[in-house]
């Protein structure tokens, strides 16, 4: 199991993937956004975060922005901030209205104390050190500042990880195939506070629950398709269990008139 976790993490971190092929382009992240249309409740995420930062004044820096939906919002609704974006993946922010920069939330181009509040949203389990983000991230922002971060619970989703399985299965003649990799577990919204707790001494954690129900497999089966990048991870052939994960929901679908997804994510805002 270690060998697997290890191997894991470092799909999930490693630079050059996540750079030149999972964030060369914001296509697959989009697909992932998408599926959330469908989601009851459904969450004004950039909304919730540009609430969360009410009081700040001054500079927002936005780390591992990807294709910039939260910049975008703020720069509509808090047209006072002064926003940076960052990401590692210069492909995703040809799209991000500026000013934008690559960089490493490890090391941040930024000097101590400068920054009135800082986002990292659904980024920092892409980091290989999470310990060493978190301390930049407490480092750039002022004393009265805050943080606000974002993930997934681990048990978010759970049907997909089941139907990723039985698809898989299908497609290698056994029971139940290996499952698939999961993105967010090495920051779920379990251990995310333990991560951010070691900086700052206030930690308020929002969950945001819900269930995202179609009566088509194409969203769903776009946002599966959206781990490409990590096709080489799955020890099963990619494309062949996507097209059967798209006829196991099809087969939901016809059976009980919709395919049910139960979603938990979280906001998490840090202050000293």
């Amino acid at each position: 199991m270690t060998d697997l976790s290890a191997a894991h993490d470092a799909a999930v971190t490693d630079r050059t993937r996540l750079a030149g092929s999972a964030y060369n382009g914001d296509r697959d992240l989009a697909a992932r956004q998408s599926l959330y249309q469908w989601q009851t409740p459904r969450y004004d995420l950039p909304g919730l975060v540009a609430e969360r930062l009410g009081n700040a004044r001054g500079r927002v820096v936005d780390i591992g922005c990807g294709n910039g939906k939260f910049i975008q919002r703020l720069r509509q609704d808090r047209p006072d901030l002064s926003l940076l974006g960052l990401d590692i993946a210069p492909g995703i922010l040809a799209g991000v209205p500026g000013p934008v920069a690559v960089a490493d939330a490890t090391r941040l181009p930024l000097a101590a104390g400068s920054i009135d509040a800082a986002l990292a949203l659904h980024m920092l389990y892409h980091v290989p050190d999470i310990p060493q983000a978190v301390r930049e991230l407490a480092r750039v922002v002022a004393r009265d500042g805050l943080v606000v971060a974002s993930t997934n619970s681990d048990r978010d989703k759970a049907e997909l990880d089941d139907l990723w399985q039985r698809a898989a299965g299908d497609v290698l003649g056994i029971e139940r195939g290996p499952a698939r990799i999961s993105l967010s577990a090495r920051f779920s919204l379990e251990k995310a506070p333990a991560f951010l707790g070691e900086e700052f001494g206030q930690v308020e954690v929002t969950e945001l629950p819900g269930t995202i129900t179609v009566r088509d497999p194409e969203p769903v089966i776009a946002h599966m398709a959206s781990y490409r990048a990590w096709s080489d991870q799955h020890d099963v052939p990619f494309d062949a269990t996507i097209d059967r994960a798209r006829a196991l929901v099809a087969d939901d679908i016809a059976r009980n008139g919709a395919y049910e997804i139960t979603c938990l994510g979280g906001i998490l805002v840090c202050r000293r």
